[in-house]
C-alpha cells in the first residue's frame, strides 16, 4: 500500500479516536474492568507493535509515528482522559483486585503524562534498540510479524511504507536536537553507522527484508507470489534501502560531527529531572541517584568477598582481578566450535534443572520455549536476552544468544544466564502472565522492569536449589552475573548523574567483575543510550529477596518456597510498593499471630 494509503488509514484510526472521546458519557456506566479494557483496546491503536508482538493482529499493518508531535499530542491526551474518567470510581468500593489494578492505572497515567513533558522524541535512534533496529528484526520473517498468509505480506508493506516517514521524522526531529545541544553521545552514532550500512544493500534480494519472500508459504497463489515478490523488491529499494541511506548519511555528514562527548544526561537541558522520571519510571521506586549509588556500592564490596572464597576454593594463586582474567581468557572455559554446540549447551543446562523445577514452582506456563541464535546483522551489540511468546501459545518464547565467535563462547556463566533469560526467568514470568485470564487486559501485557528483571535475576539465586551452580566457575559465573548488575547501580548513577566519563565507568566495570574490555564497552554504551533501565535488575531482585527473607523469619516452618512463587507471580507485574503489600498480606494469611 502507498504512503497516502496509509495516511488515510491512520487519520481514520484517529477520527475514531475523536468519537471515543466524545462518547464517554456513556463510557461512565461501564464496570471497573469494562473500563480498563476500553482503555486498553484504546491503547493498542497506538501501539500497534506490542499488539503483533502479543499476537493480536488486528493492527498488523500500522506504524503510528510515534515521534511526531501529532502523536505525543493525541497520547497525552489519551492518559489525561482517562485518568480524569478514573475519578468517576470510589477505589474502596472496588474489590482487592480491582484496586490493585486502580493503583497500578493511575500510575500508568502520571507516569505516562509525566513522560511526555520531556524531549527523548528528539533522541529516537541509538544503537541498542529502537524502531530502526525493530524493522529489520521483524521483518526478516523470523519474529513476531506474522508471513503465513497474502495478508500479512501486504500488512508489512504497509509498515514499511510508515517506517519511511518515521525516519523521515527521526532525521527532522534530530535536527531539532543539534539547536538545542539535545543529542545522543557521538560514540552511540558511531555505532549506529554499521547498523544502518548492513541494510545498505546492492540487490534487494540480498536484503534481510528479502527473506520471507524467500521463504514464502505454501497456500499463497502464483499470481500472489509474484505480485507480492515485485512489490517487496520494489519497497525494499524505494523504501528501506532509501531511507538507511538517507539515515546513514544525516548521522555521518551532519549529526556525529555537533553531538556531544558526554556520556550523561545530566549534561542535556533538562536531563537530571528526565534522569530522575526515568529512575521513578523503571525502578517503580521514589529512590534517589545518590540512594541508588550507596546501595550500588555496597552490593559490590558484598558480592567481592562472596568471590574472593571461590577463587581461594579452587586454589587460585593471585588477587581477584587476576582471577577474573584468568577465567575471562583461559581456553579451557571455551569448550565450543559451532553456534550449534552453544545452543545445545542451554539445552543441557534446561535438562540438568528439570526435576527440580517442580519443587520450586507449582504454576508452569503452557507456551512452549526455544533457544535461538542472535541474527547476525544485530548481534554486535546485542545482549542475549528473551522474547515472549503468545498467549494463545500459536509462537513460543525465545531465548535469543549472541554469538559472534562460537569458539570464543566462555560456560562460566551459562547456566546462570540460562536462568535468568529462560527458566525459570523471564518465560515462566511473562509466560504466566500472558496466560492468566483472570488479569484486566492492560495487566496481562503489562511489564515493569523492576519486577520482571527483578525477579529474573532472584530466579538466578536459585540456582543450588535447581541442581546448578555445583562447578564453582559456574557459581563464580553467578557470582559475576550479579555484581554485574549491581555494578550498573554505580556506572548507570555515575554517568547521568554524578559526571563520570564514558571510560571511567567501563574502567569501574573492568576492575570489579571478570569482563572483556569489549563487552564492557558495549555495556556501558548501552546504559548511555537507555538511562536507568539497568537500575531496575538489582533493585527489583533485593526487594524479591527482602520478602523472602520476611517470609521465612516470620513462618519458619510454615513457609512453603512454591507458595511464595505463586504468589510473586500471579498477580503479573506490579510496582515494587504493590508487590510488597500483596506479599505482606499473603504473609499474614498465612500466619495470622503475625
Amino acid at each position: 500500500m502507498n504512503i497516502f494509503h496509509n495516511s488515510i488509514v491512520i487519520a481514520m484510526l484517529l477520527v475514531s479516536c475523536t468519537a471515543d472521546k466524545e462518547n464517554k458519557g456513556t463510557e461512565m456506566k461501564k464496570s471497573f474492568n469494562e473500563f480498563l479494557d476500553s482503555y486498553y483496546e484504546e491503547r493498542l491503536r497506538y501501539h500497534p507493535l506490542e499488539a503483533t508482538q502479543i499476537g493480536d493482529n488486528r493492527y498488523n499493518n500500522l506504524l503510528p509515528n510515534d515521534i511526531s508531535e501529532s502523536f505525543r499530542s493525541d497520547l497525552r491526551d489519551l492518559y489525561t482522559r482517562y485518568k480524569s474518567d478514573l475519578d468517576h470510581y470510589q477505589r474502596d468500593s472496588l474489590s482487592v483486585q480491582e484496586q490493585v489494578s486502580y493503583d497500578i492505572f493511575k500510575r500508568e497515567m502520571d507516569v505516562g503524562i509525566k513522560g511526555l513533558t520531556f524531549k527523548d522524541h528528539y533522541i529516537p535512534v541509538q544503537q541498542f534498540w529502537g524502531m530502526t533496529l525493530t524493522i529489520p528484526q521483524i521483518g526478516s520473517g523470523k519474529s513476531y510479524q506474522p508471513f503465513k498468509k497474502t495478508k500479512d505480506y501486504d500488512d508489512f508493506l504497509q509498515r514499511i511504507d510508515a517506517f519511511a516517514i518515521w525516519v523521515d521524522t527521526a532525521i527532522v526531529n534530530m535536527r531539532k536536537g543539534l539547536t538545542i545541544g539535545y543529542t545522543y553521545p557521538k560514540i552511540l552514532m558511531e555505532r549506529v553507522l554499521p547498523q544502518a550500512k548492513d541494510m545498505i544493500v546492492t540487490d534487494a534480494k540480498e536484503s534481510i527484508f528479502w527473506e520471507p519472500i524467500k521463504n514464502m508459504p505454501d497456500g499463497i497463489t502464483e499470481a500472489d507470489s509474484i505480485r507480492l515478490a515485485n512489490a517487496y523488491e520494489e519497497s525494499i529499494r524505494n523504501k528501506i534501502i532509501s531511507s538507511y541511506q538517507k539515515l546513514h548519511d544525516f548521522l555521518e555528514r551532519e549529526y556525529i560531527p555537533k553531538a556531544r562527548n558526554t556520556a550523561g544526561f545530566s549534561d542535556l537541558p533538562g536531563g537530571k529531572e528526565h534522569y530522575q522520571h526515568l529512575i521513578n519510571f523503571w525502578t517503580t521506586t521514589d529512590l534517589s541517584a545518590d540512594e541508588i549509588f550507596e546501595i550500588g556500592q555496597r552490593e559490590v564490596s558484598r558480592i567481592r568477598l562472596e568471590m574472593e572464597k571461590v577463587k581461594n576454593q579452587v586454589g587460585f594463586k593471585g588477587n581477584l582481578k587476576a582471577f577474573f582474567d584468568y577465567v575471562n581468557t583461559n581456553k579451557k572455559f571455551m569448550p565450543y566450535k559451532t553456534p550449534q554446540d552453544v545452543i545445545a549447551g542451554y539445552h543441557e543446562i534446561h535438562k540438568k534443572m528439570e526435576p527440580q523445577l517442580k519443587k520450586l514452582f507449582n504454576m508452569v506456563p503452557k507456551t512452549g520455549f526455544e533457544v535461538r541464535q542472535t541474527e547476525a546483522f544485530r548481534a554486535a551489540s546485542a545482549s542475549a536476552e528473551y522474547n515472549p511468546g503468545t498467549a494463545d501459545g500459536t509462537r513460543p518464547g525465545i531465548f535469543y544468544v549472541p554469538i559472534l565467535d562460537a569458539s570464543k563462547y566462555n560456560y562460566t556463566g551459562m547456566e546462570t544466564l540460562f536462568l535468568h533469560e529462560a527458566i525459570p526467568g523471564h518465560h515462566y514470568q511473562i509466560s504466566l502472565q500472558y496466560e492468566n485470564e483472570e488479569l484486566p487486559k492492560f495487566r496481562r501485557f503489562l511489564w515493569y522492569g523492576a519486577y520482571g528483571e527483578g525477579w529474573a535475576l532472584y530466579t538466578e539465586a536459585l540456582g543450588k536449589e535447581l541442581g546448578l551452580y555445583t562447578d564453582p566457575y559456574q557459581y563464580f559465573g553467578n557470582l559475576g552475573d550479579e555484581i554485574h548488575r549491581a555494578i550498573r547501580l554505580v556506572v548507570d548513577v555515575g554517568m547521568h548523574a554524578k559526571g563520570w566519563s564514558r571510560e571511567q565507568a567501563i574502567k569501574y566495570m573492568i576492575d570489579n567483575e571478570a569482563i572483556s574490555t569489549e563487552t564492557a564497552t558495549a555495556e556501558i554504551e548501552r546504559y548511555m543510550a537507555i538511562p536507568a533501565q539497568a537500575l531496575s535488575y538489582k533493585l527489583g531482585q533485593l526487594k524479591i529477596l527482602e520478602l523472602r527473607r520476611k517470609a521465612e523469619d516470620i513462618l519458619g516452618d510454615k513457609f512453603n518456597i512454591s507458595l511464595f512463587h505463586d504468589e510473586v507471580l500471579k498477580y503479573g507485574c506490579l510496582p515494587l510498593n504493590v508487590l510488597e503489600n500483596i506479599v505482606n498480606d499473603w504473609i499474614q494469611k498465612q500466619d495470622p499471630k503475625s
